[in-house]
């Protein structure tokens, strides 16, 4: 980028657009990101970034429980929305200063922008845990998720700092920016829907940002570089559409999406660490009524990752089981890691239907001591962003020679060495007591040995196979994991 790019980054470009407005000089804010450099907050930003609202973020950790695991991965949602916000406004200037004909007004790019700001704002403790694992617990039935958190906050932040900048329209526009669904009466400008929540192929600013920031803070290396997609795009056929000559580095960009979430965001340690957050969570809220505040604004602005600071502060004798879990959690004294599988994508269901805690509960020895409470099932979905499918085939690309015509592009045309299967389950045993690992792993794997005589095959597969993992058996005379305290003794 040109040392004038640089220094533009953030401005408006008012003078190419339909509406033009004289504006005032007004003095600038700037704020220098590790990973997109100075970025001007221009007013408009500024009046919700400054309230209480938005300065909640700072205490939300966007990798969650994974920092346990990862020291380096100690950055906020607070940074993470301005950065999405950044790359909004880089993406909409972008495409109306290459694209006039698009008539993108300075409505478009301010609603746009505000809208990768405010994206995350209903995030609850420890990020994805809490709407994906607490909530469904805590609340059985419950469809919450935080982007409805979002819309609520964001209609509590405007309320509640008195902003009238923004009329409802405007708000209106914002929310379904975030949702990533454009009304069924639009001004045609379905584009706009593609940048900050994609549904079409989950190439947005969100993903751009978080892959890059999570990449950088947890050390884990990378080749794309999303700053040439956004150069490489234009508008086809109200779609964003990008240069065929960037097809493997949107491949790489999803590459990179599965190897976070198999390195990162599922490791094993790090799901230990979930494990037991859900379960403090879950003995703290008939007393600190956590659940409730998701229908209560101002109760959920003050719910952040400091939810552990309260319950150990507190005296109630009904929360001294969630702060021993706690006090285990620095210690490290985790919940142990008993055994994974990778299912059968076309068994999957079935397979994680019948392994429950009772089931293999029910295949204990007359030796056995342990109950179902002893056992924990965690199953993950690991994937390119776009369930089974390929998420490039839902992609559109042009050329230098016909910029005006979209079409897709086979992956055989990008690499021959491309993945046969695009999603994973992995079934994952935990034992919330260490000393019964043994016992739980050999009487869930004569669970898994009848599941693989018994369940038939489908049309499109073979019967199951789940083969145990050689290396993670544990032999019958260890009953306690001590291997790093013995590591440690030199």
């Amino acid at each position: 980028m040109s040392s004038r790019g640089m220094l533009r980054r953030g401005f408006t470009d008012l003078e190419d657009l339909s509406d033009t407005v004289d504006m005032p000089f007004e003095k600038s804010t700037y704020i220098n990101d590790p990973i997109h450099g100075y970025i001007r907050l221009n007013k408009d930003m500024l009046q919700i970034i400054d309230t209480p609202q938005f300065q909640r973020l700072r205490s939300l950790k966007q990798l969650g429980t994974s920092y346990f695991v990862f020291p380096g991965g100690s950055h906020n949602r607070f940074e993470h929305c301005i950065g999405t916000a950044f790359l909004a406004g880089e993406v909409i200037e972008g495409l109306a200063q290459r694209q006039p004909e698009l008539e993108i007004s300075a409505r478009d790019i301010r609603c746009v922008t505000l809208a990768g700001l405010c994206h995350d704002l209903g995030h609850g403790p420890f990020s994805h845990i809490f709407d994906n694992k607490f909530i469904p617990q805590a609340m059985p039935g419950s469809k919450w998720s935080h982007e409805m958190g979002s819309e609520m906050m964001l209609d509590h932040l405007i309320d509640d700092n008195h902003i009238d900048t923004l009329d409802s329209s405007d708000v209106s526009f914002i929310k379904q920016l975030i949702r990533g669904c454009a009304p069924h009466s639009s001004d045609g400008k379905m584009f706009l829907f593609d940048i900050v929540a994609n549904k079409r192929n989950g190439v947005d600013v969100d993903r751009f940002d978080y892959v890059q920031r999570d990449c950088y803070n947890v050390g884990v290396r990378t080749s794309y570089d999303f700053s040439r997609l956004m150069l490489n795009s234009r508008v086809i056929g109200d779609e964003i559409c990008y240069n065929q000559k960037e097809a493997f580095n949107l491949t790489e960009m999803f590459h990179t999406r599965y190897s976070l979430h198999k390195r990162v965001y599922s490791h094993r340690a790090g799901k230990a660490f979930e494990l037991m957050m859900v379960d403090i969570m879950l003995i703290a809220d008939p007393v600190l009524r956590i659940s409730e505040a998701i229908t209560d604004p101002r109760r959920y602005q003050l719910l952040t990752d400091n939810i552990v600071h309260d319950i150990e502060r507190s005296s109630e004798p009904e929360l001294q089981p969630a702060r021993d879990l706690i006090t285990r959690i620095y210690r490290r004294d985790t919940y142990k890691f008993v055994d994974e599988y990778l299912l059968p994508p076309d068994q999957a269901s079935a397979i994680s239907s019948a392994v429950t805690a009772a089931a293999i509960v029910g295949f204990r020895t007359d030796n056995d001591d342990f109950v179902e409470r002893d056992v924990l099932i965690n199953i993950g979905r690991i994937n390119y962003g776009k369930g089974r499918e390929n998420p490039i085939d839902h992609v559109r690309f042009y050329s230098n020679y016909a910029p005006n015509e979209k079409y897709a592009i086979d992956r055989e045309m990008i690499s021959l060495c491309v993945p046969e299967k695009y999603e994973e389950r992995i079934l994952r045993i935990y034992t919330r007591s260490s000393d019964k690992r043994g016992q739980i792993q050999r009487a869930a794997r004569r669970l898994v040995n009848k599941l693989n005589r018994d369940l038939p095959a489908t049309p499109n597969s073979s019967p199951p196979s789940m083969t145990p993992n050689r290396g993670l058996t544990i032999p019958d005379n260890r009953t306690v994991a001590d291997s790093k305290r013995r590591r440690l003794l030199f």
